[in-house]
């Protein structure tokens, strides 16, 4: 996605700005005052993906979405730093750069292993981190090794973001959203189709899904004494709630919210219930 050019109708582009850090070139959105929210969106999404819920956490607090490096507004600087360390650094980096200071960090899917990844970094965000349909768990049977597999052959292979995103269609993305158990408005399905369909965005979103590494992590997760709030969609089809419950039960300090009837997109559903869970 090129900034401006591809920001109309964008959502809340009046809090944007560009903020130049190595080796990335980034998109944040800031609005609000307080103490210090920092949204992390999932992979293959962006900002919009809290175009509902950060307003509303704005009432009471400063807000900052920032777009993962290649996805979205955010201008890769290196291919080869999509995996979840290299996120994270980076991420951590642009913070401490920034001179922000999250009392809280909230991670949607994939975020929210950025945030915890974050944290055994050095962050130490006082409210601690939450996260909305956590990824905190591997694939098993046929797709343990069949969606990796897929995920690194696309990533090397040329022109495969290319076609992926010249044949992305409205309804192909609509079928994607409704595999995740979530059911979004028009503006919603738009904006995911705009994301599929531009090769930059779809190129990062591959090389994050290839150079993706949980098992360190998932591994540590006894020794992260944060505390984590893992708040779960109870229709997620794309992460099954019981990762999450999985996930609280070797956390040391976590504990969880089920919301009934969402789904793996549930802040963008029902943003003011994801809201409340958020700040209770």
């Amino acid at each position: 996605m090129r900034w401006p050019t591809d920001a109309r109708d964008w959502p809340l582009t009046e809090y944007s700005r560009i903020v130049f850090h190595r080796p990335h070139r980034w998109h944040v959105q800031e609005h609000g005052q307080g103490p210090l929210i920092l949204l992390i969106h999932g992979a293959g999404g962006a900002t919009q993906s809290f175009r509902h819920l950060l307003p509303i956490l704005a009432q009471s607090h400063r807000v900052i979405a920032v777009d993962l490096p290649g996805q979205g507004f955010t201008q890769l600087g290196a291919q080869q730093r999509c995996g979840l360390d290299h996120m994270a650094e980076d991420l951590l980096s642009l913070t401490r750069h920034e001179g922000w200071k999250p009392a809280m960090i909230v991670g949607h899917s994939a975020g929210a292993a950025i945030a915890l990844r974050m944290w055994e970094q050095g962050a130490r965000p006082a409210q601690g981190i939450v996260g909305i349909n956590a990824a905190l768990g591997k694939f098993k049977g046929v797709a343990g090794w069949l969606f990796p597999m897929m995920a690194k052959a696309l990533a090397v292979t040329p022109f495969s973001a290319s076609v992926f995103a010249s044949t992305a269609t409205r309804s192909s993305v609509r079928n994607l959203i409704a595999g995740t158990g979530s059911t979004l408005d028009a503006q919603g399905l738009d904006l995911y189709y705009r994301l599929a369909s531009d090769r930059g965005h779809v190129d990062a979103t591959l090389s994050m899904m290839s150079q993706w590494q949980l098992d360190g992590l998932l591994a540590r997760l006894p020794q992260i004494t944060a505390p984590v709030h893992l708040i779960v969609g109870t229709a997620d089809k794309a992460v099954p709630p019981q990762v999450s419950r999985n996930a609280a039960a070797h956390l040391p300090h976590a504990r969880l919210t089920e919301l009934a009837d969402l789904g793996h997109l549930a802040h963008e559903e029902d943003a003011q219930r994801v809201a409340e869970a958020i700040l209770q």
